[in-house]
């Protein structure tokens, strides 16, 4: 390694995607399409190459490079190959330090695509789609309630759901903490703060100054969205929380003491929310076990959001049956 790759860490490769899109530069993704024993990474996850840069990683840092070589000839070809690493694999000087076994399809993608910009569109829309492809023709279709991933050996299909959303209701150290470690954790984060100053603490968030209600309501929550009030009692925020526990928000949470719970309950059940919304509550918010510091209580959100919305996922894809058991064993084909 002769430099830190910080694009490693991306797992959405949608945001950096439309960058190149509209760079209109040549690209290819690379996914993982099987997997034979432990792997790092679970079938669908990708890479996006391009002539200079990749996003993303499919086995801890052990294929990447090479991945990104072939990517960056199946571009120049004009054709998709598809990769073996692990046993079984041609390249016996790279080693999968977890003894497995992965299948890797690597597809040249034009950058006028339709396909490419049904993706896009579908994000920008927060709207689940399914990307279907056989590393030569690709569709986009939209989706719900499908299989994450599955894989026939020629083709896979890979489930594109909208960005896990954090929306934060606080101007606080903790809520600039939760918002800065959310959006390093590649969530989209909505901050609310009402009447605060006139421009966003930093980049790469949005921001709204009204009051709670309105500001939900102008978003909008669909069941990607997590909720977080981190004000402190205030009735304006009560009236944001409840249309928060009514809406299909994956996540509501609230900051405050357990012993001021009760009251903040009997508000909520004034301001018309049921019992069964109100069960739906994460408060005092965070996962236990954090210190007070305005940090670790906004490392317990992020924390405890992140696993609610991946336990939820990953409850979904229990419900349908991967495909990738039926992979070939070929090592390369073009």
């Amino acid at each position: 390694m002769t430099a830190w790759r910080l694009t490693a860490p991306v797992d959405d490769i949608r945001p950096p995607l439309a960058e190149v899109r509209a760079a209109g530069a040549p690209f290819a993704l690379a996914t993982l399409v099987a997997v034979e024993g432990s792997a790092p990474r679970e079938p669908g996850a990708q890479m996006l190459v391009t002539a200079q840069e990749y996003w993303g990683f499919l086995s801890g840092g052990c294929i990447e490079a090479d991945v990104a070589r072939h990517a960056r000839e199946a571009i120049a070809e004009g054709s998709p190959r598809r990769l073996r690493y692990g046993e079984g694999s041609p390249w016996i000087d790279i080693r999968l330090a977890c003894g497995s076994a992965i299948d890797v399809l690597v597809e040249p993608v034009a950058a006028e695509d339709k396909a490419v910009d049904a993706l896009l569109e579908a994000h920008t829309a927060r709207r689940p789609v399914l990307w279907e492809s056989d590393g030569t023709t690709r569709r986009v279709t939209p989706a719900d309630h499908v299989p994450a991933f599955a894989w026939d050996g020629d083709r896979y299909a890979r489930l594109h759901e909208p960005a896990l959303r954090l929306m934060l209701v606080g101007e606080d150290a903790t809520a600039l903490a939760a918002a800065a470690m959310a959006r390093e954790a590649g969530m989209e984060v909505v901050l609310i703060a009402p009447g605060g100053p006139e421009t966003p603490p930093f980049a790469g968030i949005a921001y709204h100054r009204g009051q709670p209600e309105a500001a939900l309501a102008a978003v909008g929550i669909d069941r990607w969205t997590a909720v977080a009030v981190l004000s402190h009692d205030r009735e304006d925020d009560e009236r944001g929380l409840a249309a928060a526990l009514v809406s299909d928000a994956c996540y509501v949470g609230a900051i405050g003491a357990r012993a001021r719970l009760d009251a903040r309950l009997a508000r909520l059940r004034g301001h018309g929310v049921s019992e069964a919304a109100i069960a739906r509550l994460h408060a005092p918010i965070g996962l236990h076990g954090f210190g007070k510091a305005p940090r670790e209580i906004a490392l317990s959100l992020v924390a405890e959001v992140a696993m609610v919305f991946h336990a939820r996922s990953a409850a979904a894809r229990s419900a349908g049956v991967s495909m990738s058991s039926t992979a070939p064993l070929a090592s390369v084909s073009r």
